[in-house]
């Protein structure tokens, strides 16, 4: 008999069907009971099987199931309307849920619980599945849960189909050359981004940013009705320039339209566009991972520092060699408090020398672990940074300049 080999050699499938014969269950359902035993048939040809070999009464009519209630049998129209959902929108890859009355799926539990099956599949396991077998073949996109374009969750109860739409992403680094820059869009602090006299009717404490110049032609481009969000390997201050290789980032285009973007043209547009302030570089395809990978990375990084102070170069480089290696205990800086949690952090100055001096100037080349507040450790911040730069040499010092250099994010 084919069934000992598909199902249970032992037949204790045969029981299980035997116990479960003569509920009014659709084929697909009776079908279920037994859906994580064997491979390679449906849950309609496993109840077909199964009534065959107990030469019992076919399973009960769609409409008539005590479980599902028929909605197998309208899978159709759930496919109709997740087609209709994503009009409008460009798709290659899906996945479907849905969301069902915690009645019916009660329901189905006692059953599983009565009949005494070890192999049953959910009902909504088995819908998804189904559901996205016929959009696969309707419309010729993949159905799977990994990476999709967009997600359709189907509500049983209230019989729509919530649609979302997945970001696009796109990675690349970015040299800010404008010292009016910040990293990202900054909301009126008395408006809070409504708009008021303040900020012009803007909303905005500066007319634009990195993240608004380099969005700009992806937004476009991508018909996206959700904005943009930004994610940076960290930021560097308004008035400081990145320069080096850049600052790793990460553009997430919010519920876009097209997704199939010309990467190469658009890097074009943006580099003729933001000539002056913003150059983005190795502009490539990204997905969520990389967004995860660039905000949890905490690279070293490398400074040019401008500093005021009346002090001999040679008392500068002897603090130099004091600083390096030790511990350095900053609490959160005086310009950040607001918006930071008040705390002490422990960082490192890794290298450091005068690359240039003159009469009550010099410039410093350093390098830091990541999270190292450049301009406190220099300046002291009022004894919030310990030790400081200002404090080993005795006099105190004001920062003039600072630019990020090198964001060592690829070494080792």
């Amino acid at each position: 008999m084919a069934l000992a080999t598909t199902f249970a050699p032992d037949g204790t499938a045969l029981d299980v069907a035997r116990r479960a014969v003569g509920r009014p269950l659709c084929r697909e359902c009776f079908g279920r009971l037994f859906g994580r035993l064997g491979h390679g048939l449906t849950n309609p040809e496993r109840a077909d099987r199964l009534v065959a070999a107990l030469g019992a009464a076919p399973p009960a009519a769609d409409d008539d199931c005590s479980v599902c209630g028929g909605v197998f049998s309208r899978l159709g129209t759930w496919a109709d309307r997740s087609v209709r959902a994503a009009e409008g929108f460009e798709w290659h890859r899906f996945t479907c849920g849905s969301r069902w009355d915690p009645e019916r799926l009660a329901r189905e539990e006692a059953l599983w619980t009565e009949v005494g099956t070890e192999w049953g599949e959910s009902i909504r396991s088995a819908f998804n599945r189904e559901l996205g077998k016929l959009l696969e073949k309707r419309t010729g996109a993949s159905g799977g849960p990994d990476d999709p374009d967009l997600v359709f969750l189907a509500d049983l109860p209230v019989g729509r189909v919530e649609l979302t739409v997945l970001p696009v992403y796109v990675q690349g680094r970015y040299r800010k050359l404008d010292r009016t820059l910040p990293q990202t869009r900054w909301p009126c602090r008395r408006c809070r981004g409504r708009g008021c006299d303040a900020c012009g009717g803007t909303g905005k404490t500066y007319p634009t940013s990195v993240e608004e110049i380099v969005a700009a032609p992806f937004l476009t481009a991508a018909g996206a009705e959700g904005g943009s969000r930004f994610h940076g390997m960290g930021r560097e201050d308004i008035d400081a320039r990145m320069l080096g290789r850049g600052r790793p980032f990460v553009l997430e285009v919010v519920r876009p339209h097209v997704r199939s973007l010309d990467l190469g043209a658009l890097a074009a547009t943006l580099a003729r566009d933001a000539a002056g302030r913003v150059e983005v570089l190795d502009v490539a395809p990204a997905n969520a991972r990389d967004v995860v990978r660039v905000k949890e990375a905490a690279p070293e990084k490398s400074y040019r520092v401008g500093v005021e102070g009346e002090v001999p170069v040679a008392k500068v480089n002897e603090a130099l060699l004091l600083a390096l290696g030790r511990a350095i205990a900053q609490r959160t800086p005086t310009r950040v408090a607001h918006r930071r949690s008040d705390r002490v952090r422990t960082r490192r100055v890794v290298a450091a020398r005068v690359a240039e001096a003159s009469d009550g100037r010099f410039t410093l080349e350093i390098r830091t672990e990541a999270g190292t507040y450049v301009k406190e450790w220099v300046e002291g911040d009022g004894g919030r940074t310990e030790p400081s730069l200002a404090g080993l040499v005795g006099v105190p010092l004001k920062v003039e300049f600072l630019d990020v250099t090198e964001i060592h994010d690829s070494e080792g």
